[in-house]
This record gives structure tokens, sequence and C-alpha cells, in this order.
């Protein structure tokens, strides 16, 4: 019996783009069906859209029943994953993982994510190691500013990967099960918690070069985020260290600069 991976892909706003994606993944994974390599299902989890994103997700339903999709009023990257993981578990999906809905992570890359799976409990996908591909390649501005990121990243929480916010992610069924509930993030350092929930827990988690293209309609300005990342980042830290008490009065902090903006 063939294993199932259920591709979880959150769109926010995404009419310009998923469907040309669903079809690239739909093609794609259904040749690998085909000679029976993995089964699988696209799962579209849908957030606080106010775009035709949902009837161009049933179009491309018509043409692969393989397609699924979630509708959620609540937005962010971090919630609709989450939610896309808690769906994939209600059925026989033996490898879960997500990818942004851009396509910046072309189909037969993830599939070489899920093929690196067999020896480890999960594969992150790396722009930033030897054997990557940045086409085209990203500004000095955004590289400088990214590495600032995995540099806080490195030590403030002492993980060893170089590049934790890749949109393209998989995991064995197991480690979602295991890490599900643990996760306490949902914004900006989702991708962090996730993986450093999987660390903390003995998880093996491979990261593996990709290549991966920058889309145009980016919804994420990451000179905007990145400082919200950063105070992510510190949250998470402080959520696991004896200071865990004075998250309270953190939290207060962030949501009145949250506000003030």
């Amino acid at each position: 019996m063939m294993e199932k991976a259920s591709i979880i892909i959150p769109a926010y706003n995404e009419e310009k783009r998923i469907g040309k994606t669903l079809e690239s993944y739909g093609l794609y994974f259904n040749r690998l069906k085909l000679n029976k390599k993995i089964d699988y299902e696209l799962l579209v989890v849908i957030n606080n859209t106010i775009d035709n994103t949902e009837n161009v997700v049933k179009t491309s339903m018509i043409r692969n029943p393989s397609i699924r999709y979630l509708n959620f009023k609540k937005g962010g990257k971090g919630f609709a994953v989450i939610e896309g993981f808690k769906d994939a578990l209600t059925r026989d999906n033996s490898i879960i993982g997500f990818v942004d809905a851009d396509m910046s992570t072309p189909p037969e890359e993830y599939w070489k994510l899920i093929s690196s799976l067999k020896k480890c409990d999960g594969v992150i996908a790396s722009r930033y190691i030897a054997g990557s591909i940045v086409n085209p390649r990203q500004t000095f501005q955004r590289i400088v500013v990214s590495r600032i990121f995995n540099g806080l990243i490195r030590i403030v929480l002492m993980m060893p990967y170089r590049d934790t916010q890749c949109g393209a992610k998989v995991f064995s069924r197991k480690t979602i099960e295991d890490n599900l509930n643990s996760l306490s993030m949902s914004k900006w350092a989702f991708d962090v918690d996730l993986i450093y929930s999987m660390k903390k827990k003995g998880f093996k988690i491979r990261e593996v070069p990709t290549y991966w293209s920058d889309k145009e309609y980016s919804h994420i300005n990451f000179f905007k985020a990145g400082p919200w990342m950063a105070l992510g980042v510190i949250r998470l830290r402080l959520l696991n260290s004896p200071l865990k008490d004075l998250i309270r009065v953190y939290d207060k902090l962030l949501n009145k600069i949250w506000r003030l903006k």
C-alpha cells in the first residue's frame, strides 16, 4: 500500500496564483501516484481572504479530486497550517507538510523533501546551505535581514538550522501528532516554534538544499515583519526558560506596541 502525503497550502488572497500552483502540483503528483510512488492530497487552507480564492480552488477541484479545502475567517499562515495539520490527521496521511501557495518551491523540489524523509522525522527546505539555488537572487538588503534573523534564532534558541523560514517542510505523521499541542505561536514565529518544539522533544529534523524562486505579489514585507518575528523568537525563549512567568508582562507590552502601529 502506498504512503499518502497531505500537502497543506495556506492561502491568503491567492486568486492570482493558487490555480496555477494546484495545476502544477496536481500534474506532478498524479504522475507519481500513477507510478505507485505515493498517494497524495492537496489541502488548501483559505484564511481571512477577501478575494476570489475559494472559487478558484473549487474550479480546480472539478479537475482534480485530490484537492480539498478549508475556509476560515481568521488569518495568519501559522493559524492556517495548524488547522491544516488537524484536518490532515483525521485521514490516513502518513506524511504531512506544507508549502507556500506562490510555487516558490516547485513540485519536483517538494518531492525531494518527501523522498528525504525516510531517515528522519522531518525535512525542511533551505535556501542558505551548500547546493541550494535561489533564482532570481535575493536583494542584498533582504539577505542581510534574513541572516540577522537567523543569527538571532541560532543564538537565542541554540538551533543549528540556517533557514527556518523557507515555506516548504514535510514531517512524519507521528512528528505532527506529538508536537501539535505544544505549539504556542501562530503568527510571526510559527515556523521557528514548530521546529523548536520538535527539536526539544528529540525529533530528528533534517535541512536540505532546495531550488527556490522568489515570486511577485508577495503578501509579506520582510522589513516590516522582521522586528515582530524577532520579538516572537524572544517570546518563545521566555516561554521555555525560568523567566516564563514574565510572559504576561511581555505580551501586554507587545499588544501596546501593536495598537500604536
